[in-house]
């Protein structure tokens, strides 16, 4: 690990004894009416990790932990600090062993009392192995052989024990982007407890064609029992986890790509051995749509509505001419590019937000899930009556989730527009399209939170290749020049000589900080995901299999990990299967797939750290951020406060801990 020199006061740490502050000027002040939202109950989620220097131990502050508290932790049985431990949540053992147990008790008011009792083994390797049941492998309707292979992941609490469980997409090696014809086999989704017990599969079904834009599933606990389902679009022949169907099990709404005649985007005629038949082959292009929510601890299906909205209004045909009529193209690549979140648009329960099309018309429904039933809560459609000119078109291959006018509940970014908690227009940028952006408070010296984003559309947007924003009101703060697509870009605090992010993208080999000035000729060539790997408050560079840190001294990179025999996802964009808050301490850890996707593995730092933080996981934003992470071209999560060099105190999340019902 590289030496840190901070140039600037050191952060006070974030305990749940600090008063809830008044949040940025600008913005509702914290005497004003903000709800307390509902979030799910954990545990202290103690981790132990087999290190150069020895057994670190680590695990969770909670928002709800009473002022003053403290912990004492043991090594098979024994005591191993003289004083309870405060403003922290880690120790490192040098006389631990591979074969040593940890428990972690709470101290409060000079008591013991019982905490984390059950004891934590040590992963001697460095991480947590999850074997996987892989798919079988299958072959299309025109004889191409296909197997599978892991892909993105997410975590909820689907049995109420205060601990995560995996929620696991399989995609089979012919999985298509939109912009491509062809077969694909069926996607499968799985969940695992972090022993690796199999929990159910759901089978999502011939009609659901298999890519990166298609299935986006959500986990939350969306109905407050305290325990999290799973909310996805399925079709006729989905699966649940007790073997259920959903719809009509004999329908095949595949394409064969067979018509006789359709026409394209421009309209013209094409014949059976057009161009545009190719296109057709595999898709998916007629047939109802559902909504499905699923009992996270069986799979079960626990209510399925019709998809909002459909391919085509109600009284028209499923037919090329209409698609390319509604959505600007016969053959689905946009009206059948979708992405998700979830939100909580009342400021107290999560709904799940579902958003089809970005290229041009863009859509979003939000979804509440209540004593056993979905209900739409609004939808918005850009090309609706009433809505104002420039919220089409301006869609990202991701979304985010922040409150970015500070009233307690979640507005939806998507990508250069946003849309308020009640589903109506805030803003629009223009800057149409991109492949990735970020929220969060970037620039602390600024009020509020900020949107640094790329983009690929120079010609509308005045070649504008990347862009910094205000969230609340999609000012432009300030804006870099590009001449072609600006595919990836990243915000992270990476140089402590500078206050707030530092932000980079893939069509300027500079570094710029928050307030768009050049600090390097060389930016890192890392350009996907950031992590909270080591003991600083700086963020660490995931891409690929490996997590480096960005020396500033020599504008050069340097790896801290190399998971060896792991894979990333997602092709160039390079992500884990999942990266979180997932156990311990404040810091991340990083889910990865083995080679041959027979198992996962789970990493968590050895490195030692003199800061604590309530866990990530409790602040509003962040969870919000890891429900969307598998969302289309995955992007890491970030809090909705500055967490790097020169950071203040944050605020004390206001949130209410749902204890699972009975």
């Amino acid at each position: 690990m590289l030496p840190i020199k901070p140039v600037r006061q050191k952060a006070v740490p974030l305990m749940a004894s600090v008063a809830l502050l008044a949040l940025t000027a600008g913005l509702p002040s914290a005497s004003a009416e903000v709800p307390a939202r509902h979030m799910e109950r954990l545990d202290r989620g103690t981790v132990a990790i087999k290190g150069d220097g020895g057994i670190l131990v680590s695990w969770r502050i909670l928002a709800d932990d009473p002022d003053g508290m403290a912990f004492n932790l043991y090594r098979d049985g024994q005591k191993l600090n003289t004083q309870p431990i405060q403003k922290i949540s880690n120790f490192l053992d040098k006389a631990g062993t591979a074969s040593s147990t940890y428990t972690v008790s709470t101290v409060l008011n000079g008591k013991e009392t019982k905490g984390n009792l059950a004891p934590v083994r040590v992963w001697a390797n460095g991480y947590l192995s999850i074997p996987l049941d892989k798919p079988a492998d299958g072959v299309t309707p025109d004889g191409k052989p296909y197997s599978y292979t892991a892909n993105d992941a997410s975590v909820g609490d689907l049995d109420g024990d205060g601990r995560y469980e995996i929620i696991l997409k399989w995609d089979p090696t012919n999985s298509h982007d939109n912009s491509q014809g062809g077969y694909t086999g069926p996607v499968y989704i799985d969940a695992y407890t972090l022993d690796g017990k199999k929990l159910w599969r759901v089978n999502m079904g011939p009609n659901i064609r298999a890519g990166a834009h298609y299935t986006q599933f959500q986990v939350a606990d969306y109905d407050g029992d305290g325990k999290a389902e799973m909310i996805v679009k399925t079709a006729d022949g989905t699966v649940d986890g007790q073997g259920k169907v959903i719809g009509d099990p004999k329908a095949n709404w595949v394409s064969d790509g067979g018509e006789t005649e359709v026409r394209d985007r421009t309209g013209s005629v094409q014949t059976s051995d057009g161009k545009l038949m190719a296109q057709l082959q595999g898709r998916i292009l007629k047939g109802p749509e559902y909504l499905s929510v699923f009992n996270g601890q069986t799979g079960a299906v626990m209510d399925t509505v019709p998809y909002w909205p459909p391919r085509a209004p109600e009284g028209m045909p499923d037919t090329p001419e209409t698609m390319k009529a509604v959505w600007d193209d016969a053959y689905g690549n946009r009206s059948e590019r979708y992405i998700a979140g979830t939100a909580w648009l009342d400021g107290v329960h999560p709904s799940a937000v579902m958003i089809r099309g970005y290229y041009g018309r863009t859509t979003e429904a939000a979804y509440d899930f209540r004593n056993g039933k979905l209900s739409l809560r609004w939808t918005f459609d850009s090309k609706a009556a009433g809505v104002p000119e420039g919220y089409s078109g301006q869609g990202n291959h991701q979304v985010s989730i922040a409150d970015v006018d500070g009233d307690g509940r979640d507005e939806i970014i998507n990508g250069s527009m946003a849309l308020d908690d009640n589903g109506t227009p805030l803003w629009t940028a223009k800057l149409f399209h991109g492949d990735a952006m970020h929220v969060g408070d970037l620039d602390p010296s600024r009020p509020g939170l900020e949107k640094f984003g790329v983009h690929e559309e120079m010609k509308n947007n005045g070649y504008i290749g990347s862009a910094l924003l205000d969230a609340r009101t999609g000012q432009i703060i300030w804006e870099k020049p590009a001449e072609k697509d600006t595919g990836r870009g990243l915000s992270a605090d990476i140089d402590p000589r500078y206050l707030g992010d530092e932000v980079w993208g893939s069509n300027s080999p500079q570094l710029f900080n928050i307030k768009g000035e050049v600090i390097a000729d060389h930016a890192p060539r890392q350009t996907n995901f950031a992590i909270w790997w080591d003991g600083d408050l700086l963020r660490e560079l995931l891409d690929g299999n490996t997590i480096s840190k960005w020396d500033w001294t020599i504008s050069t990179t340097k790896p801290l990990l190399v998971a060896e025999g792991m894979m990333s996802n997602n092709g160039t964009k390079s992500t884990p299967a999942l990266s979180a808050d997932i156990l311990g301490d404040w810091r991340e850890e990083v889910l990865w797939r083995s080679a041959d996707s027979h198992e996962l593995r789970l990493y968590s730092t050895p490195i030692p750290t003199t800061y604590g933080f309530i866990t990530l996981m409790q602040d509003p934003q962040y969870r919000a951020s890891v429900a969307w992470q598998n969302t289309a071209y995955n992007q890491p999560p970030h809090t909705d406060f500055y967490l790097g060099e020169g950071m203040t105190t944050p605020k004390l999340p206001k949130i209410v801990v749902v204890a699972p019902q009975k």
